[in-house]
Formats: C-alpha cells, structure tokens, sequence
C-alpha cells in the first residue's frame, strides 16, 4: 500500500513541476499553512511528502503560500527542512484566503500531543468566522476540535477519537462532533482527512494529503 501511494504521488509531483506557476494563472489569492511544531515519527518524511506535497499543489494552482508556526523558526530533519517560516503573532488573518494545518505526525498512540498555541486556535475560529475554508490533515483534526468549531460539524480522523483503545486514549474535544470515517470529509468550510503519510507508512491505510489539497484549493478558488 505505501510504496504504491507513495509512488503515485511522487508521479503527480513530477506532473506539476513540469508546468509554470504562469500556465494555472495567477489568483492574487494567499492561503496560511501552520505546521505544527512538537514531536514527529518521521520528520523527513511529513516535510517532503505532506508540507512539500501541499505546497507545491497550492503554488501551481496560483495560490501564494505563507507557512507560520509560534516561533517562526526553521523545522529541520535530518535531511528535509522547511525555512522562511512566519510567527504567528504576526500574521493578519484578513490577508489569507484560507488556512491549511498539515499534520506534521505531531502526536500519536505512544506520543502526547503537545498543547496547541492560542495563536493557531484564534486563527482558525477567526477564518471560519469570516468565511474562509479551513482544512485539517492527520492528526490536526484535533486541533479544529481545542478550537471548538467541529460542535455539530461532520469530520473525518485515523478512527473514533471517542472510542479509546488500547493505546490511545478518547479525545473529549471532539465531543458533540460527527465522526465520519479516515477518508476525505468535508462539512461546509471544514475540510478534513485522517491519514498523512506517517499514518499511511504505520497502518498502511490511504494518505489524504492530496485530496485534502486539492479540495482546499476548490473551496478558497471556487474551481
């Protein structure tokens, strides 16, 4: 199952970098991406084949992309590193068409899941509020849920975060949510998807992050 996910999306990079950001034209549009920061089951990997993969469907659909974290400091693996990174005390919601919080494989069975920091939280209550899409990958659902704005709301995460198991214990932030399966769901503005590609590598199950993309693209350009 991962070497041919993985396979196909290494085909659909090749696809896109063949074209000019010039050949999708140009949106005048901006989106924020907050990776989150704390603790990764493979740091590389989530660079290269989530934020890298975001980012790049983003950029060729005429998106411009900003990535802001709390510190605003560069996230670096062994050999991947993602740089020019914004704090989020800086940024001004009103510019951004919408926001995208890749999982980063933050948390986990066997790992704790760091706080969330109130910047992201204000953010994302902020672009809903206003009507901007807000989508969410892997384990980020939860973040949307510390936010409190999946009440009533159909989601999509790796399983029931209500329902502990033997490992991992029930989330109560997603209490009064509906949960709708580890596929691509989106309710309204918010879209989510609960496998990144730590998840897909660990339980060999289908990674969203494209179709996670490639739907955020369709709700911040309307095509």
């Amino acid at each position: 199952m991962r070497k041919v996910s993985i396979f196909a999306v290494m085909m659909i990079l090749a696809v896109v970098t063949s074209f000019s950001s010039e050949a999708f034209g140009q949106s005048g549009k901006k989106v924020l991406m907050i990776p989150r920061e704390g603790y990764s089951a493979d740091l590389d990997l989530m660079i290269k084949m989530e934020v890298g993969v975001m980012r790049l469907l983003l950029k060729n659909a005429g998106l411009g992309v900003d990535v802001a974290t709390t510190s605003g400091l560069p996230i670096v693996g062994p050999n991947e590193k993602i740089t020019d990174i914004k704090q989020l005390r800086s940024i001004n919601i009103n510019d951004y068409a919408g926001v995208i919080i890749p999982c980063m494989a933050v948390g986990g069975a066997m790992q704790p899941y760091p706080a969330v920091a109130p910047e992201v939280l204000a953010i994302v209550k902020k672009a809903l509020s206003d009507g901007k899409p807000v989508a969410a990958n892997g384990n980020a659902p939860a973040t949307l849920a510390e936010a409190g704005v999946l009440k009533g709301k159909k989601y999509s995460f790796v399983r029931d975060p209500l329902k502990a198991t033997q490992t991992a214990p029930t989330f109560p932030a997603f209490q009064d949510a509906i949960y709708g399966g580890s596929g691509l769901v989106q309710d309204g503005l918010i879209i989510t998807s609960g496998v990144c590609p730590t998840l897909e590598k660990v339980l060999g199950m289908e990674n969203g992050t494209v179709k996670l993309t490639n739907a955020f693209i369709v709700a911040v350009t309307g095509k």
